[in-house]
């Protein structure tokens, strides 16, 4: 049976693939029973997007599906997702998000969990790799984006 690091693994693909295309490395995947559904990677500087955070990527590419299909799905996400990808999996009814790690940047998570969904942190050194390295080489492209979103989300020193 698949575990949760494997579908993370997937993630990390994504996110590596937003690097390749010179956007941010935050990668996620949709999963219902068992089975991938859609994935996505952050497309803010690549699609020039107010809105194209991965886990908003992957939830667009699954479709429009129905209330019972979002209920069983989990969201594999590579960072700690920011308050609209959170108000996106509260709104979906999506019940378990599995963060891969969430030191170098804290997103909505209370939030999630005040709204019953069950919030796993995997504590993955791949996927805060990925993105510290990210920051440390374009501080001034991730600090524009940060500065976009305001004190939405607490970014921790690297």
């Amino acid at each position: 049976m698949k575990n949760d690091y494997f579908f993370m693994n997937l993630a990390i693909k994504e996110a590596q693939k937003s690097l390749i295309e010179g956007g941010i490395p935050i990668g996620a995947v949709l999963v219902k029973d068992g089975e991938v559904i859609s994935c996505g990677h952050n497309r803010l500087i690549q699609n020039d997007s107010a809105i194209l955070h991965a886990e908003m990527d992957a939830v667009e590419n699954a479709g429009r599906l129905n209330f019972e299909d979002y209920s069983k799905c989990i969201l594999y996400t590579t960072l700690s997702p920011c308050p609209m990808c959170s108000g996106a999996v509260i709104l979906y009814n999506i019940p378990k998000v599995v963060i891969g790690e969430n030191t170098t940047l804290m997103g909505a998570e209370d939030f999630l969990i005040e709204n019953g969904v069950d919030v796993v942190v995997l504590h993955e050194e791949k996927c805060k790799n990925l993105f510290k390295k990210y920051v440390l080489e374009n501080p001034t492209a991730w600090r524009d984006e940060l500065a976009k979103v305001g004190n939405s989300t607490e970014c921790r020193k690297i």
